[in-house]
């Protein structure tokens, strides 16, 4: 993946997209947990909701950027 997206006459970060990327999953995944009560299992929810935006993120920018073997 390159380390920079050409939008428009702006070079943007590659990056800058998957943590849009990830902050819509993670917008998605809050309002699951939020309509079935799952928040109630968990002890303070903010930090719950950064620890799963840093999982999420994490994940989705290694499988994006892996190096192929060579």
């Amino acid at each position: 993946m390159p380390r920079e997206i050409a939008l428009g006459d702006a070079l943007v970060p590659s990056l800058l997209l998957v943590f849009v990327g990830s902050m819509l999953l993670l917008w998605a995944l809050d309002w699951l947990a939020g309509r079935y009560g799952l928040y109630r299992h968990v002890w303070h929810p903010s930090l719950f909701r950064i620890a799963a935006f840093v999982c999420v993120f994490g994940s989705i920018a290694l499988l994006l950027f892996q190096v192929p073997p060579s």
